[in-house]
Parts: C-alpha cells; structure tokens; sequence
C-alpha cells in the first residue's frame, strides 16, 4: 500500500492554534451572570461595572431649558462678555470684563436667541452674536467657551 502525507498549511495550522487558544482562555472567565431583563436591574449594573451613564437627548434638553448655562464670548470691539442665560426666567444677564452687567429679558425671535432692555440687545445664532451695550456701536461676537 502507498501511503500519503497530509499536507500542511501555514495558515490554517496558525489559525486552529489561535482558535485552541481563544476557546482555552474564555474556559478561564469567571461564569457570567445573566443578562438584565428590566430597567432597575440594567443600571444597578451599570453603576456595579462603573459604567459612564449618558444622558438621553430629552434630559439635556431638559437642563438646558431649566437651569442657567453660562456662555463666554469674545467680540470684534476687544471686549471679552459672558452671558447667564436664565432659561426659566426667560432672561439672560450680560457683563463686561469691567463687571458691569445688564439684564435683558427675552425676545421671540424667528430663529437663534434675542433678549433685549432698554438700549442693550443680545442677538444671534449658532456660536456667533451682536452685542449692542447702551450708548455703544453694536459688536459682532463669537463664542469661546
């Protein structure tokens, strides 16, 4: 009788070795605890493997809309503002870098922010807005923070 070699590939020896190896190691893990099935179960998980919880879009809207959110901007005139935008009082508050500050009080406006008192006006859009403080040229200004 003849007899025949096997013939041997590279590749699939490396690999069996590699799978061997792979089903070696996950026979090491500790048993693995069933999955969750409800909402309580699912975050006192999350808090036991100290997992990162992410806010869901309905709760940052939530904060933004109901607490104060503090911005900075610089403007094209030098001056440096930061602006308290009180969401629930429908107002926002602006100071200089000199520490005077202006209350101004909210405007419908079609699209971006407006509040606006008695010659002072906070308008814009996006990161960008034109600050006109009383008696002063309007400014364009960007934020920064």
């Amino acid at each position: 009788m003849k007899r025949i070699s096997a013939i041997r590939i590279p590749h699939l020896s490396g690999l069996t070795a590699l799978l061997g190896l792979a089903l070696a190691v996950s026979g090491c893990d500790q048993p693995s605890r069933a999955a969750p099935t409800d909402g309580e179960a699912i975050q006192a998980r999350a808090r036991d493997t100290q997992m990162p919880r992410h806010q869901t879009g309905a709760e940052l809207q939530d904060r933004a809309l109901n607490r104060v959110v503090r911005a900075l901007y610089l403007c094209d005139n030098g001056d440096r503002i930061s602006v308290d935008f009180d969401n629930p009082r429908m107002m926002a508050t602006v100071r200089n870098s000199m520490g005077e500050a202006v209350d101004l009080h909210q405007e419908r406006a079609a699209d971006g922010i407006w509040y606006k008192a008695s010659g002072s006006e906070l308008r814009g859009k996006g990161d960008t807005a034109r600050w006109t403080a009383d008696g002063q040229a309007p400014t364009e200004c960007r934020a920064i923070d």
